[in-house]
């Protein structure tokens, strides 16, 4: 059996993705789908609005109404971001005005499952945070 030395062991470690090691480049991928933008615009995208059955393409208007309270720069920024890591797919059809929609990928829509769960716990029990925010300030101050 072959021994390995420490710089070795990390660089296996690295390998395998291993996101409690501070090198490693999922902590990134992490850091993104952790965003609140993020996973509301998967849960959009995903079919998750009322009145939606399932994903389907959306324009970048409608994305914008849906998501309230987000920004122009920070929606742009993030459908950005989601196209580079292949979770969406942005379509420019040359209609007059062009017309661009987003739709997630098959890796988008893996990822949906799981903020959708997300977003459903946190809707849940944003009650019992609420209350136990309460009663620790009161303990605290």
């Amino acid at each position: 059996m072959a021994t390995t030395n420490a710089a070795q062991r990390r660089e296996q470690a690295k390998m395998e993705y291993n996101a409690f090691l501070a090198a490693c480049p999922s902590r990134q991928l992490l850091d993104r789908i952790a965003d609140k933008w993020v996973v509301l615009i998967l849960c959009a995208l995903g079919g998750d609005a009322a009145g939606q059955s399932g994903p389907r393409a959306m324009r970048y208007s409608e994305l914008a109404r849906l998501l309230a309270g987000v920004s122009q720069k920070m929606l742009t920024q993030t459908l950005r971001s989601l196209e580079r890591d292949g979770l969406l797919t942005r379509t420019v059809t040359p209609t007059v005005p062009v017309t661009v929609t987003y739709e997630l990928t098959a890796l988008g829509l893996s990822l949906h499952e799981m903020t959708r769960g997300l977003r459903h716990w946190a809707q849940a029990h944003m009650g019992e945070v609420l209350a136990n925010r309460e009663e620790y300030d009161a303990r605290t101050s």
